[in-house]
């Protein structure tokens, strides 16, 4: 069946329906935008600098940011509606509204702790000087890479992942940093940390796969209702139980997905506010005088504990160069508990007795931010050496936990920008994902209890992966969901279509890494 074929057998709007959702979706983007913009100029307010050039990097930055969650949308999102729909349990512009709410809460209610994870990917030196010439390269190559695959495989109709392309774009600006600096030590990957990564989105679309066709059999076996087991007939609505249910799933896949997905684009905005304006957002000013007497105390009781160490050596040298030795290395020398001893003292010194991190003076934010960042990135080395007690590992996590809060955090109006951006590349580019969901990975037309089925276990496993702060792929779950319903069913599968999804899977990886690099250096060079 042909595109337009397909999408011909889409729920069409009317032209009246269509006025409505678009009057309804400017309101949502003019109020949305509106806070957004209102707390960016608050928080910026307090900046004392009157150089023009950081505030249009950071405008620029924000613009490619946002950019890569609207194009997100274009494929992550769409999965979400695409069974509603395609079923026509709901009119296509009532549900990307419906769809875009639940992203909404979703992103609003997340942690933040995804969109870290994928952050600590990048190279050490690179999140410390993100507001350098370097920073700018990482943060604009790999934005820039990701909206480049996503576009184009979303021109041909494929449900790409956008967590493979930002991951992939992750990986390739960490070797071109490595090769461009290896004279130097530079860190490139942590493929430590890439590895559990990685865990999360080659098992994910195996589980989905797995357990919606065993949904799939159960259903079949449990409830005897043959309109379940049927495909749209025309436009006509499925019975309204049905409908509940599809209506349900596709609003946990949404919120799911803005659980989740939403924040990568978070953690890559944050980096870009801490480095052109520091001062704004170096630290978390939530964070009171009674946290900070916590850190204190706690940072008292692990420097002693550091200190007490065997085969170490006299602290001689820059504490924080010591400890970003060890990091790039990414093992505990005997200089690196005494260097981290030392650099706890020097944070302590500087937060001292404070009302709240916001008194924290303005030129000294970027670098008490960058010293707890490297305390935070060597305390999981000290936690590796075999025989520290539980109260001595309760110390240093403790310290650890504390110091993430510190710089850990993502303003609510980041994450509404981040929310309108999915909604909107959502309402711009569902349809031909639709048309692949719905018509071209299996022989036969989507069923009701397929969709549901698929959609049930994608909601279930990306909430999963939020309690274990591992970024997974919407777009993955959901199609290899489908994918089992299909086999389970004995529709049997469009294998070009199959072929063409695992092609674009396999070469994301690859072809992201190539495109960022190669993005980088140039970058590097330009700025």
């Amino acid at each position: 069946m042909s595109t337009e074929t397909a999408a011909a057998a889409l729920p069409a709007p009317s032209a009246g329906s269509g006025r409505v959702f678009l009057v309804v979706f400017a309101v949502i983007l003019l109020v949305g935008g509106g806070y957004a913009f209102t707390h960016l100029m608050q928080d910026l307010s307090i900046v004392k600098s009157t150089a023009s050039a950081p505030f249009i990097l950071l405008g620029v930055a924000l613009l490619i940011a946002l950019g890569f969650e609207f194009v997100n949308g274009f494929h992550d999102t769409a999965n979400a509606v695409a069974t509603v729909i395609y079923t026509h349990s709901m009119p296509a512009n009532l549900a990307v509204i419906w769809s875009g709410a639940f992203n909404f809460l979703g992103v609003l209610t997340s942690s933040g702790a995804v969109a870290f994870t994928v952050v600590a990917l990048l190279p050490v030196e690179l999140i410390l000087q993100v507001g350098s010439h370097a920073g700018f390269a990482m943060v604009f190559a790999l934005l820039i890479a990701a909206i480049l695959w996503n576009l184009g495989t979303w021109y041909f109709g494929l449900p790409n992942s956008s967590s493979h392309t930002l991951i992939g774009s992750i990986i390739g600006v960490g070797l071109a940093n490595q090769l461009m600096s290896a004279h130097s030590g530079t860190s490139g990957v942590d493929w430590s940390a890439a590895s559990g990564v990685f865990k999360g989105l080659v098992f994910s679309p195996i589980a989905g796969f797995l357990l919606a066709g065993l949904l799939m059999l159960v259903l079949k076996a449990v409830v005897k209702i043959p309109a379940l087991y049927k495909a749209p007939e025309g436009n006509k609505p499925p019975p309204w139980p049905i409908r509940a249910l599809l209506v349900l799933t596709c609003t946990g896949v949404s919120f799911s997905h803005g659980s989740n997905d939403g924040q990568k684009g978070m953690g890559l905005i944050m980096l870009i506010l801490i480095g052109t304006v520091p001062t704004a957002y170096a630290l978390n000013g939530a964070v009171t005088g009674n946290q900070v007497k916590s850190f204190h105390q706690v940072s008292a009781e692990a420097q002693q504990l550091l200190g007490s160490f065997k085969d170490t050596v006299a602290l001689s040298g820059d504490p924080r160069s010591l400890v970003t030795t060890a990091i790039q290395q990414r093992t505990l020398l005997p200089t690196t508990a005494p260097a981290l001893a030392g650099l706890m003292a020097a944070i302590d010194k500087q937060l001292g007795d404070r009302t709240s991190l916001r008194a924290v003076p303005q030129e000294q934010m970027g670098n008490v931010r960058n010293d707890i960042y490297l305390a935070d990135a060597a305390i999981p080395l000290v936690l590796q050496q075999p025989g520290l007690s539980d109260s001595q590992r309760g110390t240093l996590t403790a310290w650890r936990g504390l110091g993430t809060q510190a710089t850990q955090f993502i303003p609510p109006w980041v994450k509404v920008a981040v929310a309108l951006a999915l909604g909107l590349g959502t309402m711009v580019g569902w349809k031909r994902i639709v048309v692949t969901v719905g018509e071209k990975i299996g022989k036969e037309h989507l069923t009701y209890a397929q969709g549901a089925s698929a959609e049930l276990v994608a909601m279930t496993l990306i909430q999963a992966a939020d309690m274990y702060h591992l970024p997974v792929s919407t777009t993955h779950v959901l199609t290899s969901g489908v994918a089992g319903t299909m086999a389970a069913n004995g529709s049997g599968l469009q294998w070009s279509t199959v072929r063409s999804l695992l092609m674009a899977w396999v070469l994301t990886l690859p072809a992201s890494i190539l495109l960022a690099g190669g993005l980088f250096i140039v970058f590097r060079h330009l700025f």
